[in-house]
C-alpha cells in the first residue's frame, strides 16, 4: 500500500531500532563497525557486499535521512551530504571530467554559479550557462562533452519555474542527464522526478531541516536515467569502476547513481553528512507538510501586502499571474495547490518572495538593517523570516552582467517568509519599508561594486 505523503515524511525509512526497539531513530554515533571476519571485510570493501565499514562512507543513522528523503522525493536511493554545496560538488565530480561542460539556467543560486564558473572550471570543466525557460538555446548548448543540464525548480532569486517535462525532453535526445535543485519546493511542492528529472538534489539546510540549526545537502537518484546508453558516456558508472573491480550499473541497477555519489565522491572527499545532523535534519522532516502549509499561506498574504504599498517598485512571487512562469508553477508546484487564501490567490507556491524597494540599492539594504521580527542572515527556508539583500551579499561574487543574467537586481530583496502570524510579519516590513523611504541618499538602483 502506498501511503500519503503526509505520512511518509513521519515514517519511511525509520522503524522501530531492532536492537532496543526505540521507536525514535538512535544516533549512531561511531566512525567503524565490526567485522565478522576477513572475508566479509573483504567483500565489504570491495562493494561485492552491502554494509556499513566507516561512517565517512555510510552510518544507520544517515541512512534513516537518505531511505526517507528518497522516498519523499520518488527516487531510488540518495546520499545525504556535509551542505547543498556538497551535494552538488558531488554530482559534478562523478558526471564531468576535464574537457566536459554543464548546460545550466543562468538564473540560480549564487554559490552554485561560483562553483560552476570558479571551481569547476579549474578542474577542465565549461560551464555554458542559458536562459532559464529558452528552451532552443539548451538544445543548441549541448553537444557531445555535455556532462548534464542543471536547472532549479523555484530560481533563487527570480522564482522562475521551468517546464521539466520538456527541457527532460530535450536534454533525453542527446542521452543527457536533468539535474534539478529542488531547494525552494521540496519534496511538499515539487517531485521534479516524477516529471523527467533524473537527479534532484537540496540542501537540507532550509526547508528540510527548517529551525536554523543544521547544515546538510542531499543527492537523490532518479534511477530512470540509462547509464550504459551507448550514447551516454559515463565511466563511473557504466563499464569496470576506475576504483572498484565492479560495473556499478550491473552491481546496483537502478540505485547505481546513488552508490556511485557515495563511492566515487564522498567517500574520498569526506563530504558526508554526520549522524547527529543527519538525526537533526530528521526531526525536522517529519514536520515538513505541517510547517510548509503555513510557509505557503504566509508568502501569499506578504506578497498581496507588498504588492499593494507604494514603497514597493515591484514584486516577484510565483502565484501572482502576471509571474513570467505562473503557469509552470501552477503545473509543477502541485503540493499545496489547494490551498486557497480566499482573495484569489493560491498559496501552494512557496515561501519565497522577492521584491524591489523603492529607491534602489541603498533604501533595500536599509529595509534589511531596519527589521526586528525577521533577520537579516544569509539563509532561507528557516521557521522565522529571513531577509537578505542579494546584490550585496548571495550574488556580490558575480559580476553586473552575470547578477542581471541571474536576475539579480540593486533594488532586490529576497525574503524568505516564516511561519510566524503573518499579521506581525506585515507589521515589521512596514516599519523597516518607511524606515528605507527615510534611507539617506538613493542611488536609482546603481550597484556599488
Amino acid at each position: 500500500m502506498t501511503r500519503g505523503f503526509d505520512t511518509r515524511s513521519l515514517h519511511a525509512g525509520a522503524a522501530a531500532d531492532p536492537a532496543t526497539g526505540a521507536r525514535a531513530t538512535p544516533i549512531h554515533q561511531t566512525t567503524s563497525y565490526v567485522f565478522d571476519d576477513a572475508d566479509t571485510a573483504a567483500d565489504l570493501y570491495a562493494l561485492r557486499a552491502d554494509g556499513d565499514v566507516y561512517s565517512r562512507v555510510s552510518n544507520p543513522t544517515v541512512r534513516a535521512l537518505e531511505d526517507r528523503l528518497a522516498d519523499m522525493e520518488g527516487g531510488t536511493g540518495a546520499v545525504a551530504t556535509a551542505s547543498g554545496m556538497g551535494a552538488f560538488d558531488a554530482i559534478t565530480t562523478v558526471l564531468a571530467s576535464a574537457g566536459d561542460n554543464v548546460v545550466a539556467s543562468e538564473e540560480m543560486y549564487g554559490g552554485t554559479a561560483t562553483h560552476l564558473t570558479s571551481v569547476a572550471n579549474r578542474r577542465g570543466v565549461e560551464a555554458r550557462l542559458v536562459g532559464t525557460t529558452d528552451y532552443g538555446a539548451y538544445a543548441d548548448a549541448i553537444d557531445d562533452d555535455t556532462a548534464f543540464v542543471h536547472v532549479e525548480t523555484l530560481a533563487n532569486p527570480s522564482l522562475v519555474t521551468p517546464d521539466f517535462e520538456r527541457l527532460a525532453e530535450v536534454a533525453h535526445e542527446r542521452a543527457v542527464p536533468l539535474v534539478v535543485d529542488n531547494t525552494f519546493a521540496t519534496p511538499f511542492l515539487c517531485r521534479p522526478i516524477e516529471h523527467g528529472a533524473d537527479v534532484v538534489w537540496e540542501s537540507t539546510t532550509k526547508w528540510l531541516t527548517g529551525n536554523g540549526t543544521t547544515v546538510g545537502g542531499v543527492v537523490v537518484d532518479g534511477g530512470t536515467f540509462p547509464w550504459d546508453h551507448p550514447d551516454a558516456e559515463y565511466e563511473e558508472l557504466s563499464g569496470e569502476s576506475p576504483a572498484f573491480p565492479i560495473d556499478f550499473v550491473e552491481r546496483f541497477g537502478d540505485a547505481a547513481f546513488a552508490n556511485v555519489v557515495r563511492q566515487r565522491a564522498v567517500r574520498p572527499t569526506g563530504s558526508q553528512q554526520s549522524p547527529f545532523d543527519a538525526w537533526q535534519t530528521l526531526q525536522g522532516v517529519g514536520t515538513l507538510p505541517l510547517r510548509m502549509e503555513r510557509h505557503c499561506e504566509n508568502a501569499r498574504r506578504v506578497a498581496a501586502f507588498l504588492r499593494a504599498d507604494d514603497r514597493v517598485d515591484w514584486v516577484t512571487y510565483p502565484g501572482f499571474e502576471e509571474h513570467p512562469t505562473h503557469a509552470n508553477a501552477t503545473k509543477y508546484l502541485d503540493g499545496g495547490g489547494d490551498l486557497d487564501g480566499g482573495d484569489g490567490l493560491e498559496a501552494g507556491y512557496g515561501g519565497m518572495i522577492t521584491f524591489g524597494v523603492a529607491g534602489g540599492y541603498t533604501p533595500a539594504k536599509t529595509l534589511c538593517e531596519s527589521v526586528d521580527l525577521a533577520s537579516f542572515l544569509a539563509n532561507v527556508g528557516d521557521a522565522r523570516t529571513l531577509v537578505i539583500h542579494p546584490a550585496s551579499t548571495t550574488h556580490a561574487q558575480l559580476d553586473a552582467e552575470a547578477r542581471a543574467a541571474a536576475g539579480v537586481r540593486a533594488d532586490m530583496v529576497r525574503l524568505s517568509v516564516g511561519i510566524e502570524d503573518p499579521d506581525d510579519v506585515i507589521a515589521d516590513l512596514d516599519v523597516a519599508l518607511e524606515a528605507a523611504a527615510n534611507a539617506p541618499g538613493t542611488d536609482g538602483g546603481t550597484v556599488r561594486e
